[in-house]
């Protein structure tokens, strides 16, 4: 489970604004904390869709510190990160994956875009391609 650490900062304008210091391109705001802190999953994904598709490393989190807040990124989007990586690690590119799939190109594209809602056993074949497994794990929650 990926949870980044975010920092909430009070405006001049009176909104909350929600910042994450290990991705700054990740950045919104709300009327208040709570709905400053439901917009900062979109801003996330969408931040770190520019890294993926710019093929850059996906900033890890840092730890979050006590009584920190952070925001958990859903476990579709963290299979398609785990999937990105995979594939730069293993130097298999989108062209690579898509012929082994025997699949069109935009469909490799629709996998590696965190804010598709790609199928699980879809990226379960794609992770197979590099000879990895994707697992799915249930704990209790915090």
């Amino acid at each position: 489970m990926l949870r980044y650490p975010v920092t909430l900062k009070r405006d001049t304008n009176g909104t909350t604004r929600v910042e994450f210091p290990d991705v700054p391109e990740a950045n919104t705001f709300g009327e208040d904390a709570g709905e400053a802190l439901m917009q900062a999953v979109d801003a996330l994904e969408s931040a770190l869709s520019m890294y993926v598709e710019d093929r850059r490393d996906i900033p890890k989190p840092s730890p979050v510190k006590a009584r920190g807040k952070a925001v958990i990124l859903p476990a579709l989007t963290e299979a398609k990160l785990a999937l990105d990586s995979t594939m730069r690690a293993n130097r298999v590119g989108k062209t690579e994956l898509a012929r082994r799939l025997n699949c069109h190109l935009p469909q490799v594209d629709r996998l590696l875009d965190l804010l598709h809602a790609s199928r699980l056993d879809q990226l379960e074949a794609a992770f197979r391609v590099p000879g990895k497994r994707l697992d799915v794990e249930i704990r209790e929650a915090a």
